[in-house]
């Protein structure tokens, strides 16, 4: 299937479902070993079908050949319950020319798909999912549920996110993993969507936050969402150009090589720092650059559910 082509007869992600399955199985295909061998309730025997069991596991095909029903017996599987939060600042609709095409993703585009794809795999796994999203505000929560019903739901609220307006409004994430930390009661895989920007609170709140999290023995990855070329490598040719913080509207004139060399000792300073906490904390740091396809997220997403049960 050409995904391009599947984008522009859809318009965008209305057809998100769709496109995550796809980005799944190209991720699976391109994999010497399925990621799925082990993960689900494997399949270990026949046994003779009773009356008034369930239908559902027959093997028709073995009825077939043999006049008897049997029912297929699986192994016990451990089921997973997972958390995305994805944070849906105006920061995170950059690069604001971006649309929702493989080839031009945005950080909130990039966030929502790789969350649908995620989701696409706990779903073929029966695990059960949740979804909070925040901007200056929370602005939605789902608790963890299995169901095709919630699973449809969550897609759609994923679909209203990406087509929402960027607005210039500040964020305090401190203050919604917060809230969100409390709702989640029973031990879950929680994985965070965010390009770590805020302007208002120091880092230590917003760690503080991150551990809050961890409680009841959570299991929290932080994919540390941003465009590469430009938001670490400043990579911007050296004309006269304005540049504006989304969320607070503010702006400076420059030409970006007169402050490229100091920007990213800045910046990788900072990227540093990031990893370095979280690795105190005991959080997973994956960095997520738009730019670079969805790979390092679901292989992120194999290792740690391995680990997590």
């Amino acid at each position: 299937m050409d995904l391009q082509k599947e984008l522009n007869k859809t318009g965008g992600f209305k057809n998100l479902a769709l496109l995550a399955k796809q980005v799944v199985e190209g991720f699976i295909a391109g994999m010497h070993k399925s990621p799925f061998h082990g993960f689900s309730a494997e399949f270990a025997e026949h046994k003779i079908y009773n009356p008034g069991e369930s239908t559902k596991h027959i093997d028709w095909k073995l009825y077939a050949k043999t006049d008897r029903l049997y029912t297929k017996r699986y192994d016990e599987e451990t089921n997973l319950r997972c958390h995305l939060i994805i944070d849906n600042s105006a920061s995170m609709h950059y690069p604001e020319s971006a649309g929702t095409t493989l080839e031009n993703l945005n950080k909130i585009a990039f966030s929502a798909l790789a969350s649908a794809s995620l989701m696409h795999i706990l779903k073929k796994q029966r695990d059960a999912v949740g979804l909070s999203v925040y901007s200056d505000q929370y602005d939605f929560y789902a608790p963890e549920k299995g169901s095709e019903r919630h699973h449809q739901m969550l897609i759609h609220k994923l679909n209203e996110t990406v087509m929402e307006t960027s607005e210039a409004k500040t964020t305090e994430t401190y203050r919604y993993l917060h809230q969100i930390a409390e709702k989640i009661h029973r031990r879950s895989l929680i994985f965070v969507f965010t390009d770590m920007f805020q302007s208002s609170e120091s880092d230590e709140k917003l760690f503080e936050a991150l551990r809050h999290l961890k409680h009841n023995k959570h299991e929290v990855v932080l994919f540390h969402v941003f465009d590469k070329s430009k938001e670490l490598s400043f990579d911007f040719d050296n004309k006269p150009k304005r540049f504006i913080d989304i969320e607070t509207g503010e702006h400076i004139n420059l030409y970006a090589d007169t402050v490229k060399n100091n920007y990213q000792t800045a910046v990788n300073a900072y990227f540093k720092d990031l990893k370095i906490k979280c690795g105190q904390y005991r959080i997973k740091y994956v960095e997520a650059d738009i730019n670079a396809g969805f790979d390092s997220i679901l292989t992120t997403y194999m290792i740690e559910r391995q680990k997590f049960i």
